[in-house]
Formats: structure tokens, C-alpha cells, sequence
């Protein structure tokens, strides 16, 4: 099975974004050029996060997903304010291939099993930003990483499995953008919990890191401050993986 290599875009309103532990955010430019540079360079995926859609109750997203999928042909994950079937529907039109939830699943858990029930689960993305409490505990937070949940996040992406989340998308509130690597022991205890898909959001910083995380269990791997900053091509992550002994997908030059 080939580790899948992602690039993450946090949104802000109309423009692309970037922070370290999801705060400090600094404007980097139009989302979709950065996205279809992305998918030229031969990224597996992309994933879209509007990252203050949950703190305003709105979402800028659906006409940057339509704008995007017209040119960019690998699957679309799009997250952020999402808080009805409705709303998934009105992603998915647009042309997002899944969803990601994480704040109104955790206010109303049903919403997962009722999206995955209308959509399919490989459509439903449970988007987990986890903080460590103290060592092997970590707790769910919401609200773009701003509000503690009280939740247990191994209990939690054990819940969401069973209500019918088909990935989880797990961000290191801790580890992201502090380019000191992936948090190891959360993704570890993660994907002993659950058995689907775990992407590992947060923290990318050196080559080695990128072996540390799938070693570690992580199924694929979101990238975000390395792009953005120019630090790394998927071209390079992907040599980097090649160098590990670690499958990806292949990319014609």
C-alpha cells in the first residue's frame, strides 16, 4: 500500500494561510495557484481547511472548491464549518471528493453516522486536532484548535469509527508548524485504536520526519509549511521516501 503525500491549505476567508500550533497566521497568497502548483508537482491529494468557518458559523470554501476542482484532478478533502448533510452536499457538488468534520461532530456526534449513511463513510473525514494533556493522554480540541473539547481523542476516533468515519485526519496542535517533526506517540496511539486511514497533519520539518510518522503508523502524510515556503517539492518528499524504502506513488517526470 503506497503512503499517500498530501498538501494541507488552512483558509482564511479568500486567501491561503499559515501559523505555528494554529495560531500566528500569516497570509501566503491565492489558495488555488498554490493548489494547482501542488497538483503539477504530483501531490496525491489536497486538503482545504477553512480555519475560522467554525468561529464565525460560515464558509468561504465552496467557491474555492468549484474554482479549484476545474484544474486540479486529484481528490479534494474540504473542511471547516461544516455542520449539516446539507452543507456536505453542497461541498461534494461543488467538487470536493470528501469531507472533513470536527466541530460539529464533537457538538453532535450523529452527524457523522448521518453523513456517512447518505455519502458513504469513504467520503466522511473525522478531523482530529489533538493537544497532549500528559504523556499518552491527549485531548480534543475544536473551533480550529481554540476550544478544549474535555474529549479523550482515543475514545473519541474509536466513536467516530464506529458512527461510520471512513479517515481521520490527525493534527498535532502541538507539533504543527514548528517543523520539529510529527507527533510519533499520538499517531502510534491513533492507529492502534482505529483501523482506517490515518493522514498525520503537523510538524514536518526535516527529511527524517517523514519515515518517523509512517513508522509510526500513519497512512499518509499532510504537508503544509514545507510547501508553502518552498522548503521542499513533492518531487523531494517523494525522493525522500524513496530513500526510506517507503511506497508512493509514482509520478511521471
Amino acid at each position: 500500500m503506497n503512503t499517500r503525500l498530501m498538501a494541507r491549505l488552512d483558509i482564511k476567508g479568500e486567501n491561503l494561510i499559515k501559523g505555528i500550533n494554529l495560531e500566528g497566521l500569516r497570509v501566503m497568497g491565492d489558495p488555488h495557484v498554490f493548489a494547482r502548483d501542488y497538483y503539477l508537482q504530483g501531490a496525491d491529494e489536497i486538503i482545504y481547511i477553512d480555519i475560522v468557518a467554525s468561529l464565525y458559523g460560515r464558509s468561504k470554501l465552496t467557491d474555492i472548491v468549484r474554482h479549484t476542482a476545474r484544474d486540479v484532478f486529484i481528490p479534494l478533502t474540504v473542511g471547516g464549518g461544516i455542520r449539516t448533510v446539507q452543507d456536505i452536499q453542497e461541498l461534494l457538488a461543488a467538487g470536493a471528493d470528501k469531507v472533513a468534520i470536527n466541530t460539529a461532530a464533537v457538538e453532535r456526534p450523529e452527524l457523522i453516522g448521518e453523513a456517512a449513511q447518505r455519502f458513504g463513510s469513504q467520503c466522511i473525514t473525522l478531523s482530529v486536532e489533538a493537544k497532549q494533556q500528559q504523556a499518552g493522554q491527549w485531548e480534543v480540541y475544536t473551533h480550529c484548535g481554540r476550544e478544549p473539547s474535555g474529549i479523550d481523542v482515543l475514545n473519541w476516533v474509536r466513536q467516530g469509527v464506529a458512527l461510520g468515519a471512513g479517515e481521520i485526519l490527525l493534527t498535532s496542535i502541538d507539533a504543527e508548524g514548528t517543523r520539529q517533526g510529527f507527533d510519533a506517540a499520538l499517531i502510534r496511539a491513533v492507529t492502534q485504536a482505529v483501523g482506517i486511514p490515518v493522514i498525520a497533519s503537523g510538524g514536518y520539518g526535516r527529511p527524517e520526519h517523514l519515515a518517523q510518522a509512517v513508522h509510526a503508523g500513519a497512512d499518509a502524510l499532510a504537508f503544509a509549511d514545507a510547501l508553502h515556503y518552498r522548503r521542499a517539492s513533492f518531487a523531494d518528499l517523494r525522493a525522500i521516501a524513496a530513500q526510506a524504502a517507503i511506497p508512493v506513488r509514482r509520478v511521471a517526470a
